[in-house]
């Protein structure tokens, strides 16, 4: 019994691992994702300046990891696809588009969301 729990908690240390390597590589790799984190750092600052409330934290921090999550995921597709069909193909690229499209709807909407939160905070000064 004491075993078992020993190789649950190694494999579970392992894929945290490869979860964090991935981070890091999407980090190192695409720029996007840098910018996306730069500005998530200047949401945090300013959050802190204008002492969100925790309904206001929740929204931009859910949202965040909603656009950094299908950063992620928008790489991964097109590396996979990338992978397996190098050559230019109409669907492929649409399939590409399509997982685009998603992190600029969720960026676009945290936009929103910040001047939602944010804009009132700055006409109060």
């Amino acid at each position: 019994m004491s075993s078992d729990f020993k190789d649950r908690r190694r494999k579970t240390g392992i894929g945290f691992c490869f979860a964090w390597n991935g981070i890091k590589e999407v980090y190192q790799s695409e720029r996007n994702f840098r910018i996306h984190l730069s500005v998530a750092l200047l949401v945090i600052l300013a959050a802190f300046l204008f002492g969100l409330s925790k309904g206001e934290w929740m929204a931009i921090l859910l949202i965040m990891v909603i656009v950094f999550s299908l950063e992620m995921v928008n790489t991964a597709m097109e590396r996979l696809l990338d992978f397996y069909h190098p050559e230019q193909n109409p669907v492929i690229g649409s399939i590409k588009d399509i997982t685009a499209g998603a992190v600029l709807v969720a960026s676009i909407g945290s936009v929103i969301i910040g001047m939602i939160i944010f804009l009132p905070k700055l006409f109060m000064i």
